[in-house]
């Protein structure tokens, strides 16, 4: 990455990866990407182009739920001696995960609508049965 015909600026790379070039820079921090070289002469970033392909690895880990920390550890793995049965691994707890959040939306959505239902929908504030319940006078909510 000595010249900065075969490098990009932050500008570019953020816009042929579709994201903000707040994001890079925070991504930077976070060392989700690599320090970027400095162009001698100007001080600027110059990233490789393979910066935009691992910009949207990142985007697409973070749409399949995956946190930034768990993000990094995928793009370790690219290094190191894992083999496809780890990063599957990955994916499974991931998907526990998932499966739990879902479980635990379910029950919310089970507990909301038992007070929905327990709600007339007009009448005195100090009867609301949903208000009640948030205050703990009705108990089998959920």
């Amino acid at each position: 990455m000595s010249t900065s015909t075969n490098t990009l600026t932050i500008g570019k790379v953020a816009r042929r990866a579709g994201v903000g070039v707040e994001t890079i820079r925070f991504y930077e921090r976070e060392k989700l990407l690599p320090k970027p070289a400095r162009d001698p002469s100007s001080g600027y970033r110059r990233y490789p182009e393979s910066t935009v392909a691992r910009l949207q690895f990142i985007a697409r880990a973070k749409e399949l739920g995956f946190t930034l920390k768990e993000t990094r550890e995928l793009l370790e793995l690219r290094t190191g001696p894992a083999t496809c049965g780890t990063v599957r691994a990955r994916a499974e707890e991931k998907l526990g995960d998932v499966r739990r959040k879902i479980e635990d939306l379910q029950r919310i959505e089970r507990a909301l609508l038992t007070l929905a239902d327990a709600c007339p929908g007009d009448g005195a504030l100090d009867d609301c049965p949903i208000l009640g319940a948030l205050e703990g006078r009705l108990r089998d909510a959920g």
